[in-house]
């Protein structure tokens, strides 16, 4: 079943520092995820059974239930992804996170970049970030590899399908021609930037009214977001 977050990934944040909180929610929201928070792991478990997060982000020292239990707990209950943030560096400290059910662990202070590329791996890997999901009265189906705007069936070809999918993965993000190409063409594309264009118009007309979606920046590339 698709999710329904208007498109977008939910990021529960586990922290009992309101700065640190503050300053993911800050990081996370500028890459198009919706964020939840929590200041310590019962209010975390309480949440994660009500709000069904995509990924969550979990301190380690905290009063009550610590990272680690907590992060049992979640496991126990689900595989959803969950990223180890702290400032606790030791390798017995990260064995133990690794042990107690996380995917990966990070250790403070972090980059932004590096924070949203370890996300971004864990979606992927969990089979979330195929760009599935509904956006406003658009459908991606990443399964079935089917697009339906409005309803109806879009008949795409496999790379507009593949282009679709990787602007609406990254919903709410600027992309650069330079990085579409890449990333849905390859590196090693000998072509010009222009197959983007003319990509993207081709996406348009067939996606109907729902080709206002995606949002052209001119003299850089182009933005996939949802209006209100």
């Amino acid at each position: 079943m698709l999710k329904e977050h208007n498109g977008k990934k939910k990021i529960l944040v586990v922290d009992d520092e309101p700065r640190i909180r503050d300053l993911l929610r800050l990081i996370l929201e500028a890459r198009g995820f919706l964020v939840d928070e929590a200041e310590n792991g019962g209010e975390a478990l309480k949440m994660f059974s009500a709000s069904g997060p995509d990924v969550v982000i979990l301190d380690v020292m905290m009063p009550g239930i610590d990272g680690f239990e907590c992060c049992r707990r979640i496991r126990a209950l689900s595989s959803c992804p969950i990223l180890m943030l702290t400032a606790k560096g030791e390798d017995y400290d990260q064995v133990e996170g690794l042990e107690s059910g996380a995917d990966d662990y990070i250790i403070k202070p972090f980059t932004p970049m590096v924070l949203a590329a370890r996300i971004q791996a864990l979606l992927r890997r969990s089979g979330q970030s195929g760009g599935g999901g509904r956006f406003g009265n658009l459908e991606i189906d990443p399964d079935a590899r089917e697009v339906r705007a409005g309803g109806e069936t879009v008949p795409l070809s496999r790379k507009e399908y593949e282009l679709l999918a990787y602007l609406a993965e990254n919903n709410n993000i600027s992309l650069s021609r330079d990085q579409i190409l890449e990333s849905v063409w390859g590196y090693d594309y000998l072509g010009s930037s222009n197959t983007v264009d003319t990509h993207i118009n081709r996406l348009r007309t067939k996606l109907g009214a729902c080709g206002s979606y995606i949002v052209t920046l001119r003299g850089y590339g182009y933005r996939f977001e949802v209006h209100a």
